[in-house]
This record gives C-alpha cells, structure tokens and sequence, in this order.
C-alpha cells in the first residue's frame, strides 16, 4: 500500500518524478495516470489522493516544470559575463537550449500552459525575462518607452525559433550555432526596440496565465 512505502508528500512526489519519466519514454500523450501508479509500485487508488485525474497530474507536473525552467534561466543570467544585455541572452539562450534537449517535456508544458492555470510558479521564466529587461533599461541598454510588454517581445522571438528548432523547420549544426542563433535574434529585437518611436498612446499589453494572476493577488483577489 502506498501508506507503507511513502509519506504523504513523497507519494506526490513520487507520482510526478514517475509521470516525468514517462513524459521523456513516450511523449507528452502516451501514458495514463494509472501507469504512473504501476511505474512507482502503488495502487491507482493511492494516487486520487493527490490528482483526481490525469489532467490534474500533467498541469502539476508542468508546474514544476516551468518552475524549473525558471531556475535554469536565471542562473544562466547571474553566471554571464558581462553586462545586462549578456545576462538576457544567457537566460534566452537556455530556454531555447531547454526545449531542444527535452522536447516531450517542452511539448507538455506549453500544451498544459494553454489551459486553466495552475499554482504560482516561482520563478517562472516570463519574470526571468521581466527581471533581465529591467536591468537592461535602468543601466541605459533600452528605452524607458520601449520597455512595457518587452519580455512578450523577447519571449516570442525564443519560442518561435524553440518551436523551429524542436519542430525540424529549422536546423542548426550543433550547440555553438544554437547560440549564436538565439544571440542574434536577441540583439535583433532589442535593436528594433531602442529603434521604434515613442508610441502616441500605450501599447497594448498582452496577457498570459501568469501575468492574471499576478494581476488578481496585486490586488488581494483569489490566486
């Protein structure tokens, strides 16, 4: 029984490093949650105490996920050398290095973020970005008028060449040329940032999953 071999937070835990290994074995579609159960040694039953079904696990196993991606870029920014701006490509350059290596994972991940949103995900890479952007426009790198809603900018630009790459649309001959690749689009959407005029009324913000529930807790409503 599952009382007998897990705590109560090892068993979630234990169902999520399990459904992660199945994710990396056969995609982000091919394997239930009773399969998870059979892969750690308990009984479908146990696992209902933490997922109700198999939605339930793959929005937490994104969850953990994304808060690792997160992570990622932002020790990739701290360890860059040079200033703000190199610190933005560091952190760029492995999300797009992330969805490459791992792309069941990645496959998972931007499916279930399409959905309803899940817990708060700390740091989440949206931030990652927002923190690096920031620092690039109090240190001068970028103007004070192109900076709201940049990091949507930046983000696209990584997810649309990720997508690319991982998708065989695009190919790029090894890790070295990934690189510079993501350099390169970052200086190109930076340069177009610092180049635009000054909007004649705010541009439109757009919004993700993450974004409105920072909106909701700024305000104190429900997370």
């Amino acid at each position: 029984m599952a009382r007998e071999r897990y705590h109560h937070g090892d068993l979630r835990d234990a169902l999520l490093d399990g459904a992660e290994a199945l994710v990396r074995e056969r995609g982000a579609d091919g394997w239930s949650l009773r399969e998870a159960t059979v892969r750690i040694g308990v009984s479908p039953s146990a696992a209902y105490h933490h997922f109700a079904s198999r939605d339930v696990l793959v929005r937490a196993l994104s969850d953990r996920l994304v808060a690792r991606l997160g992570e990622r870029m932002a020790r990739a920014a701290a360890h860059a050398r040079g200033g703000p701006r190199h610190r933005l490509v560091a952190a760029a350059r492995d999300y797009v290095r992330w969805a490459i290596e791992d792309p069941a994972v990645a496959r998972l991940v931007f499916a279930a973020h399409r959905a309803e949103p899940g817990d708060a995900v700390s740091p989440h890479p949206h931030d990652v970005f927002a923190a690096e952007l920031d620092r690039l426009a109090d240190e001068g790198g970028l103007p004070a008028s192109a900076r709201p809603g940049a990091e949507i900018l930046v983000w696209s630009a990584m997810h649309g060449l990720a997508t690319l790459l991982a998708d065989g649309l695009v190919r790029l001959d090894g890790p070295r040329a990934l690189d510079r690749q993501a350099e390169r689009l970052i200086g190109a959407v930076l340069t177009g940032l610092a180049a635009e005029p000054e909007p004649s009324s705010p541009w439109p913000l757009p919004r993700t999953s993450h974004t409105e529930r920072q909106a909701r807790e700024n305000v104190g409503g429900p997370a």
